[in-house]
C-alpha cells in the first residue's frame, strides 16, 4: 500500500490508480477545485503526505499548480501525454497499469531549493528555450527527468522545485543529443 494519499481529478482516475496499486485517493472534481477539497488535501499532507497525479494537459497542470501553491511539500507523479492518451482523450484514466506504476515509482518531491545549479543559461545551451525545436526538446527532457512537459519558464521552475542536479540535467541532455544525432 502506498502511504501517501494520491490526488486525482475524478472517479475514473481513482479506478485507474486502484487497478495499478493499492492506494487511497482524493478527487478534486476537475478543475473547479474548492476550499473544502484543498482542506482535505492539506490534512492528508500533514498526516500521510500527498502525491499529486493529475492529467498531463492544461487543466491538470492548472490543478497541480493550485494544490502545490496552497499545500506546500507535496510529491508529484507525471505521465507523458502519450502514456495517458486513448482515442484522442488525455487522462490518467487512459494510462496502462505499467505507466501508472512507473509514474509512482518516479515521484518527485516539491521542494523549492535556493541555489539550485540549473540556470537559464543551462536551458539556453541545451536548446530548451529560444531554439526552433525548444518545445520538442523540453518534451523529451521532461520525460527523461520525470518532471513532465511545460513551457520554458515552468521547466526552469520545475528543475529548481524538484532539485534536478546539474549531473541529472547533463545526463538527460547527453542522451537527447545522442538520440538526435543518431536520427540524422
Amino acid at each position: 500500500m502506498i502511504k501517501e494519499i494520491i490526488v486525482v481529478e475524478g472517479k475514473d482516475d481513482t479506478v485507474a490508480i486502484k487497478r495499478a496499486v493499492e492506494a487511497e485517493t482524493i478527487e478534486t472534481g476537475g478543475s473547479a477545485i474548492n476550499k473544502e477539497v484543498l482542506e482535505r488535501i492539506r490534512l492528508a499532507q500533514e498526516r500521510r503526505g500527498v502525491i499529486i497525479f493529475t492529467d498531463p494537459d492544461h487543466a491538470g497542470e492548472r490543478i497541480r499548480k493550485i494544490i502545490a501553491r496552497e499545500v506546500p511539500g507535496c510529491k508529484h507523479a507525471f505521465l507523458t501525454q502519450e502514456a495517458a492518451t486513448s482515442r484522442g482523450d488525455i487522462g490518467v484514466e487512459n494510462a496502462s497499469v505499467e505507466a501508472i506504476r512507473s509514474a509512482l515509482v518516479n515521484v518527485r518531491t516539491d521542494y523549492m531549493a535556493q541555489g539550485t545549479e540549473i540556470g537559464w543559461n543551462d536551458l539556453l545551451e541545451a536548446g530548451l528555450i529560444v531554439h526552433p525545436a525548444a518545445a520538442a526538446r523540453r518534451l523529451e527532457m521532461g520525460k527523461r527527468l520525470g518532471i513532465g512537459y511545460c513551457n520554458g519558464k515552468q521547466f526552469y521552475h520545475r528543475c529548481r522545485m524538484f532539485q534536478i542536479t546539474k549531473e541529472e540535467f547533463e545526463a538527460a541532455r547527453r542522451h537527447l543529443d545522442e538520440e538526435e544525432g543518431a536520427a540524422l
